[in-house]
């Protein structure tokens, strides 16, 4: 018998109509609904986990407005973890030594400094760049730009890749950083940093007008990409003076 056998006429409106449409009757749903249930379930506690965690250290950038939406949440925290890379003390140095010979931790500090400017193709490159010479910190990076686009399953890999990237030696890690296997299923792993105790950032528009005349390298596949210029350490040294 099956559930159109069962159910009774109501006249359309009624509290007994309503009702009898919200019932869930016995073969109407097949393993594959309840494998799928479950996969929204295990995408909806990945995203509540992300967000619990995002929203549970709050650095530099709480001088800003503390979004509540994931994306928005993880715009909040790249901006924040740029800005504590491209202050860090060593950050010039490496900048001019990336010009030069193509340090990793240069590329870190070029691209957070991109992605400060608006410029998120380039950042993204670099980053990229930057995590392949097995920098951990671009990792994380690329962890943030992915949830600040919703692209929850590639920030995933970047969060296993930033377990991987750690036992790295003698990489630069200016911002210190954590990773929570939260043990909810499908959560996979999610990063968490400690943002230094001062307030010192650049503002946005000054970090634009840095980089705004540098050269770009157009390729087919990857798009137009900004190339560090000598003088571009100097500018980051001046705006860290001010």
């Amino acid at each position: 018998m099956t559930s159109e056998d069962t159910m009774p006429t109501q006249p359309p409106g009624s509290i007994d109509h309503a009702l009898t449409r919200t019932r869930v009757f016995q073969g109407d749903y097949t393993p594959a609904h309840l494998e799928a249930s479950r996969a929204r379930l295990a995408r909806d506690l990945t995203e509540l986990t992300w967000m619990g965690l995002l929203m549970a250290d709050q650095g530099r950038g709480a001088r800003r407005r503390t979004p509540t939406a994931l994306h928005e949440q993880a715009a909040h925290r790249l901006w924040e973890l740029s800005q504590n890379v491209i202050t860090d003390s060593e950050a010039a140095c490496r900048l001019g030594r990336f010009h030069a010979d193509r340090d990793p931790g240069g590329a870190l500090t070029f691209a957070c400094l991109l992605d400060l400017a608006d410029r998120e193709e380039g950042a993204q490159f670099w980053w990229l760049f930057a995590a392949g010479a097995g920098n951990p910190t671009s990792a994380l990076c690329l962890y943030f730009l992915h949830l600040r686009r919703g692209e929850l399953r590639d920030a995933d890999f970047w969060a296993s890749q930033l377990a991987v990237l750690d036992r790295e030696v003698g990489q630069y890690t200016p911002v210190g950083h954590s990773a929570i296997t939260p043990g909810a299923p499908g959560a996979g792993i999610t990063m968490r940093f400690e943002a230094p105790g001062d307030d010192t950032y650049v503002p946005d528009d000054a970090v634009k007008n840095a980089v705004r005349y540098l050269a770009v390298e157009g390729d087919d596949e990857l798009g137009n990409i900004p190339q560090p210029s000598a003088a571009l350490a100097h500018r980051l040294e001046d705006l860290l003076t001010r």
